[in-house]
């Protein structure tokens, strides 16, 4: 199950165990049960601290729960946690066994002193990308406060329980036996979410921060590469951003960026924020901007409204929001969100297996989802607008030659529809004869591209139509001492390199702007 390299290095990390606990299983004959088995006790023989014990008498067979003698932590895996979700069992394994987890010392604190009871159950799947975060963050919140439990379940093993419970997208939360949430969270947002005091006091702290010389909105590549650069140059950086890597993080694979031969998004995500943290700068993870206010005189504080009420003040910003996927916009797209209709074929595809399903869009993205899908579902069939494939010659040939695959072009989606629990089929108009077709299907992937991120910009920037901020050749925006880089601009080519090479760009014109205007008259002030 595990190859020698992957036990080597797992020995290594099990070496900072420096408390003795259980591996408590329950299991039945089932091959799941034996390859969960399997994998504990080889845990087991890698660290003296671990033991397994077969007497488990949980309802959810295969599961195996953590338990460190004198504690009521409540933690439970019902999963073979491999794949993306191996870090997240060895992180458990580290942090059962007193290893120290790499949080902030407040958010610890934040943890241990909530109140109430909580038991999470997250339902995840071995391939996608998005469920280790969520996974991560509540299995620390299960070690660190005994009244909090929480069972991680893979979807693909409990098959039955998802379809019963609804479950159509992962990761998908549920606190005591209520929906919490869907999609990735931090740990810091599902603290938000329990602790509802949180976000009046991180505003009050964002608040009082002094000004930045260089502030950027936005924490994917264009402005990870904003941060390195104005950083360098010395002066007050700071980075807002909802969530650092942004879409990035959504990326299954990464095979184009120059001198990095292959990798992951989460990982070229966290390599991202890695560096900027290395040159000081000031990062506010989760946190929203709604709202630009241009400097009252040249030189003066831009200032950035926060969701939470909190502001932040620079004398140069750089926006680099980038971009969300783009809705279809049509009837039962919302209705049946994270129930049928989904926008990640490698986090949800495997709650479809066996289904049937449909791609909307004829793009990379969209041909690539199909040929993902067909190696799970029944059978998938990819809806494109246009009367040709727009996906590059070879995607487009591989995605012919599978068996379970059925290619409709010159088609528009007007409907997905449902029984009002769930996604049933998905209505299109053949635009050469205006006849009207319906497809009886359980899942639709919408996969028609990006959308900038950039609304809360109207009537501040310029934007185009397409509600991308314009620029010039050096990242300049109609307002003074506002700058603008990567997917959210009129640059050309959404590519992560491309982003990343705007973000230099702007940072550079606007260190560029900050030695050729005049500092604010408080600023002067205060100097003298």
């Amino acid at each position: 199950m595990l190859d020698d390299t992957l036990k080597a290095q797992l020995k290594t990390y099990l070496e900072r165990v420096t408390q003795p606990f259980e591996l408590v299983a329950s299991v039945d004959d089932s091959a799941s049960s034996r390859e969960m088995l399997e994998l504990l006790q080889t845990i087991a023989a890698l660290s003296d601290k671990i033991t397994v014990r077969t007497d488990g008498d949980d309802a959810r067979k295969p599961s195996f729960a953590l338990r460190r003698p004198g504690s009521d932590m409540g933690l439970r895996f019902a999963a073979v946690p491999l794949g993306h979700e191996f870090t997240s069992l060895v992180l458990a394994l580290l942090w059962t066994g007193g290893h120290p987890p790499k949080v902030e010392p407040e958010v610890i604190e934040q943890i241990r002193g909530l109140e109430g009871d909580y038991r999470f159950e997250v339902y995840m799947s071995l391939s996608c990308h998005n469920c280790p975060d969520v996974v991560q963050a509540l299995s620390l919140m299960a070690v660190l406060n005994p009244r909090v439990q929480t069972v991680v379940i893979d979807g693909a093993l409990y098959q039955q329980e998802v379809t019963e419970r609804n479950v159509m997208a992962v990761p998908m939360v549920f606190l005591n036996g209520q929906v919490f949430g869907s999609g990735r969270m931090m740990v810091e947002e599902i603290l938000a979410k329990l602790d509802t005091r949180s976000a009046e006091k991180e505003a009050a702290k964002l608040s009082a921060k002094d000004p930045f010389d260089v502030l950027i909105v936005g924490g994917g590549p264009a402005g990870a590469a904003a941060a390195v650069y104005a950083a360098r140059k010395g002066i007050r950086t700071g980075v807002v951003a909802e969530r650092f890597g942004g879409q990035v993080n959504d990326t299954l694979a990464i095979e184009n960026y120059i001198s990095v031969l292959e990798t992951d998004g989460p990982k070229f995500a966290a390599a991202l924020e890695a560096q900027v943290k290395h040159y000081g700068v000031d990062i506010m993870n989760l946190q929203q901007a709604v709202r630009l206010v241009p400097a009252e005189e040249e030189g003066g504080y831009v200032t950035v409204e926060l969701a939470n009420g909190g502001t932040l003040q620079s004398r140069a910003v750089i926006l680099s929001t980038g971009a969300r996927w783009r809705n279809v916009n049509v009837p039962g797209e919302q209705e049946y969100k994270n129930r049928g209709v989904a926008y990640c074929p490698h986090c949800d595809g495997p709650l479809f297996k066996g289904k049937r399903t449909a791609v909307i869009g004829g793009g990379n993205s969209g041909v690539e989802a199909a040929i993902d899908l067909a190696g799970i579902v029944q059978h998938v069939t990819l809806i494109e607008f246009n009367d040709t494939l727009k996906a590059d010659a070879v995607l487009v040939s591989k995605l012919k030659s599978l068996p379970n695959v059925t290619i409709i072009t010159h088609a528009q989606t007007t409907e997905i529809t449902g029984d009002g629990q769930k996604v049933n089929g998905l209505r299109y108009k053949d635009r050469a004869t205006g006849s009207e077709h319906h497809i009886e299907l359980e899942g639709v992937f919408v996969q028609i591209g990006l959308v900038p991120n950039t609304e809360w910009l109207k009537g501040t920037v310029d934007l185009s139509r397409f509600g991308e901020i314009e620029v010039d050749a050096k990242g300049h925006t109609n307002v003074a001492g506002v700058f603008a880089a990567g997917d959210c601009t009129t640059v050309p080519y959404k590519q992560i390199v491309i982003a990343a090479g705007e973000g230099a760009k702007a940072a550079l014109s606007a260190f560029d702007y900050l030695i050729r205007t005049p500092m604010p008259a408080v600023e002067e002030a205060a100097l003298a």
